[in-house]
């Protein structure tokens, strides 16, 4: 494993990180996140992420249990807090109210005392991003969280609240967490410059489009028995990634991964990871050979003519924005 900085942060985070949404959270998924943390540990990794959104707290649970028999001090793990955590009109959002005690909550269900990085899971409206910067640089003074963070904020929003934090003389932002895939690239326009000069490093999420990039989905075929794109409870999330043109530039690029010796998603996490200023992909991972698999791609090597490949073979999908 490799281990970048986390922005301008000294902490150190590996370069995969294994997430938990749409993975953990019912008492029948226990036993492989037990077996996927034991794993990501075995491989290095050493950066674990969730949220109290994750199945309402199950997703949290489950991480933590996992993780209850290693070192406190051997793992960074994060969290994130906005969306709606009970039918209360104050249950969600990024008041200081919601802030402090989703925390709270979030340290139970994690069974520890600090949260490593405590992320914003979006950007509130209704809330002054003074009023969510004050809260977090207090639970940071109480030592209940070490590094704030957002997620899917634009670049106008990180560079909003990184000149509130300067004024106020509040601990910056840490990190920013956008989704980020070979087909959603909208970071690269403005969010990866705003967040270099502010300092925050990218931890993204999806990088392999959930599971598009790993090659099991194909063109003119009906999703296969068992996967997440053939389950009706949960393929909204991907569903736009089934198209047969998305499907068929997905076969190249697999067919461009075995000709450079790699499967196509250590190549997909390779070319994430070859982007200046992201700090960690984030995986999925139900089997502990998954987790093996990609970890493998820190050390895949993209030359080139095979970066002009893989644009060449996206360019056919260009635009293309998935729902979320």
């Amino acid at each position: 494993m490799k281990y970048r900085r986390l922005g301008n942060t000294g902490l150190k985070v590996s370069e995969i990180g294994l997430g938990s949404w749409l993975t953990y959270g019912t008492a029948a998924e226990q036993q492989a996140a037990d077996a996927c943390v034991a794993s990501a540990f075995e491989c290095g990794i050493n950066f674990f992420d969730t949220a109290n959104a994750y199945n309402r707290g199950e997703g949290e649970k489950a991480i933590g249990a996992a993780l209850r028999p290693y070192k406190r001090s051997d793992y960074v793990l994060s969290t994130k807090v906005y969306f709606p955590m009970g039918d209360g009109v104050n249950d969600r959002g990024l008041s200081r109210k919601h802030i402090m005690e989703q925390c709270e909550a979030s340290l139970r269900r994690l069974g520890t005392d600090y949260i490593d990085v405590y992320f914003c899971h979006r950007f509130d409206q209704d809330t002054t991003v003074e009023e969510t910067l004050r809260a977090l640089d207090d639970l940071t003074a109480q030592g209940k969280i070490l590094y704030s963070a957002v997620s899917e904020w634009s670049a106008a929003q990180i560079s909003q609240a990184a000149g509130i934090s300067r004024r106020l003389n509040l601990r910056p932002l840490a990190a920013n967490q956008p989704i980020y895939n070979m087909f959603e690239r909208y970071i690269e326009n403005e969010v990866l410059e705003v967040s270099a000069h502010e300092g925050l490093g990218q931890v993204v999420f999806s990088p392999l489009a959930q599971g598009i990039l790993t090659g099991k989905y194909k063109a003119g075929q009906l999703p296969p028995a068992g996967t997440r794109g053939a389950d009706d409870s949960v393929n909204g999330v991907i569903r736009s990634y089934l198209r047969d043109d998305v499907l068929e530039v997905v076969g190249k690029l697999d067919k461009l991964a075995a000709e450079q010796g790699l499967k196509l998603s250590q190549l997909a996490l390779a070319w994430v990871l070859r982007q200046p200023g992201v700090s960690s992909a984030l995986i999925g991972a139900s089997r502990p050979e998954q987790v093996l698999e990609n970890t493998q791609a820190v050390d895949a090597v993209l030359q080139p003519d095979t970066l002009k490949a893989i644009d060449d073979i996206l360019s056919e999908v260009a635009g293309f924005a998935p729902a979320r």
